[in-house]
């Protein structure tokens, strides 16, 4: 027995079952499912370029019989749902498991959303772990659903399962020698002439899964006390097990589809039904859809954010217990770039000319955060680059603010290549900036093709930026060091004065990635307490009561950034 978190759970569930191959695009809650899954004997990980294209290779891998598992968060499904709905028509050679880890309560990510809903739209049977333990089981048996029903298989979470570590029994590696592939052009070539009878087969496929959901293992009805039954899966069924420990509770560990006939016999057997999801209404939807008549809670669960044992009490009008934390007054800690972010100088000039920018996902995003206050939208990955092509469509003729795209190397090769290559086609103007750190930052320092670092650190090819940016036919591009004030000012206001487009690169490594801790700085007596070092956002920054600057030593890395601002040479070193 070990502790495991979810994702380590899923990973080694699908090494278990003998899965072969795993990929994915990094995102939180999801990243370090392949992480763990590629440090298993006998496996071949990577990262992909986006979710689209992992679940591309996945399904190629699958047709040529090996068994796959494909990992993203619930954004990342948006992005794969293309191959992911035709999958669902062509079905599988060796087993398929894909991790759809959602984030209520948006902790690192741009919107909530509920990945059952792709699991219903698409036909594609969706399991629900509600700890560790079941994580590893479910993802391990899945590859037999998978292969029995000859359909891909979502493995649903949220990041209290994927991120929280319980009690699990690892077992044994069991080999599953690949399926041999056989040429069948009816099952893999998804023209209208094969896909339509593939739809008979889906159509044949579902009325299978919704005899086999019935009586399949992974719904549990725990009997209660009371008269109150409560339908619940994943980790709402740890929040309501605490909250209302006499209840009568039916876990759904299959959420897709629906045990119709084993809910309608639970209904009957307590006085009221009441459904307790997260941020949705797909479970309470779905079960009365079922013919389950589901009551309403005497008070609303919330509509938005985790639940909790405290919000599910609430929700039916019980106190809280005597044990329950109180109420705190902690000040609030906002998120900031890193103290030594090389990136910091290139929000910093663009808030100081007023420039209007187009954001993308990534450690960037916390550029539009006081008091850099330089971001004006954030999307989806690689929306950057076509936003600012918009805002040049709109505001050609009226603003004659420069208007700068903002995006990261990774997000740059997810989407943003193909975002460049049309408003190059279109003849766009603008300026997009490529923040290239070498890492995918934010999610823990992953390697993407503009650094060359694989995730088994396989041999590979490095990518080079300018040259692929000037193979599509962009005639201004250059490389800057953004650790430079004046060069970064320089480039920034010949490349808006284009009446072309124009790309910068500023290239410098994530101090994360390579932590060169130089002498802390200090602040002389000549400090005037003008303020213009605070402006930069830095952490190790802060004003003493009389106005003057001061400094944190123990956050100070010595970049000299603040130094680049003070007119009056009162920073210096020691």
């Amino acid at each position: 027995m070990e502790l495991m978190s979810g994702n380590e759970a899923i990973a080694q569930g699908a090494w278990e079952a003998g899965c072969t191959i795993g990929v994915a695009y990094p995102g939180t809650p999801s990243t370090e499912t392949l992480e763990a899954f590629a440090k298993k004997e006998g496996v071949y990980a990577e990262w992909c370029v986006n979710e689209k294209v992992a679940v591309e290779v996945g399904i190629g891998a699958s047709a040529a019989g090996a068994r796959v598992l494909a990992t993203m968060k619930h954004v990342g499904v948006n992005v794969a749902a293309d191959p992911l709905f035709t999958a669902a028509y062509t079905g599988v050679g060796g087993g398929m498991v894909i991790l759809a880890a959602d984030d209520p309560g948006m902790y690192s990510s741009q919107n909530e959303q509920d990945s059952h809903y792709y699991a219903q739209a698409a036909a594609i049977p969706c399991l629900d772990p509600a700890d560790s333990a079941e994580a590893l089981r479910f993802t391990r048996e899945a590859y037999d659903i998978s292969e029995r029903f000859d359909v891909p298989v979502i493995i649903r979470s949220s990041v209290r399962i994927s991120h929280t570590k319980t009690p699990v029994e690892a077992g044994e590696r069991a080999e599953a020698p690949a399926r041999p592939y056989e040429k069948n052009p009816a099952k893999w070539v998804m023209m209208p002439a094969f896909a339509k009878p593939r739809r008979l087969v889906q159509l044949d496929r579902i009325d299978k899964l919704r005899q086999w959901v019935e009586t399949c293992p992974y719904n549990e009805v725990i009997e209660g006390k009371g008269t109150v039954g409560v339908v619940c899966a994943g980790a709402a069924y740890q929040h309501v097990a605490e909250a209302l420990p006499d209840a009568s509770i039916f876990k759904l560990g299959v959420t897709w589809p629906l045990p119709a006939a084993a809910l309608r016999y639970f209904a009957d057997s307590v006085e009221a039904v009441y459904v307790v999801e997260e941020g949705s209404e797909y479970l309470k939807d779905a079960v009365r859809a079922c013919g389950v008549p589901v009551s309403d809670t005497p008070c609303p669960l919330p509509r938005a954010g985790e639940l909790s044992p405290g919000l599910v009490r609430a929700a039916f009008g019980l106190e809280q217990p005597s044990h329950a934390p109180a109420a705190t007054d902690l000040p609030g800690r906002p998120p900031a770039l890193c103290p030594g972010c090389p990136h910091r100088l290139v929000f910093k000039e663009l808030s100081r000319m007023r420039a209007i920018v187009t954001g993308d996902i990534g450690c960037y995003t916390l550029g539009a955060l006081p008091p850099l206050s330089a971001m004006d939208t954030t999307v989806d990955m690689g929306a950057s680059v076509s936003m600012a092509h918009g805002f040049e469509l709109a505001l050609a003729d009226t603003e004659h603010r420069p208007i700068v795209a903002v995006i990261g190397d990774s997000t740059f090769a997810h989407s943003g290549l193909s975002s460049l290559i049309s408003t190059v086609y279109n003849r766009g103007a603008g300026t997009v900036c490529v923040l290239d750190n070498r890492t995918t930052a934010m999610t823990g320092r992953q390697g993407n093709p503009f650094n060359g670092v694989t995730l088994q650190n396989r041999p590979s090819r490095e990518l080079n930026i300018e040259a692929v940016v000037a193979a599509l036919g962009v005639e201004d591009v250059r490389v800057v060091d953004p650790n430079d004030a004046a060069a970064v000012r320089r480039a920034l206001k010949e490349a808006t004065g284009s009446d072309d487009i124009s790309v910068i690169v500023f290239r410098s490594p994530c101090v994360l990635l390579e932590r060169h801790v130089e002498p802390p700085l200090f602040v002389s007596g000549s400090c005037t307490a003008c303020g213009a070092c605070v402006t930069l956002g830095c952490p190790a920054l802060g004003r003493e009561e009389t106005g003057r600057a001061l400094i944190d030593p123990a956050l100070c890395i010595g970049c000299g950034h603040c130094t680049q601002y003070c007119r009056f040479d009162a920073i210096v070193q020691e």
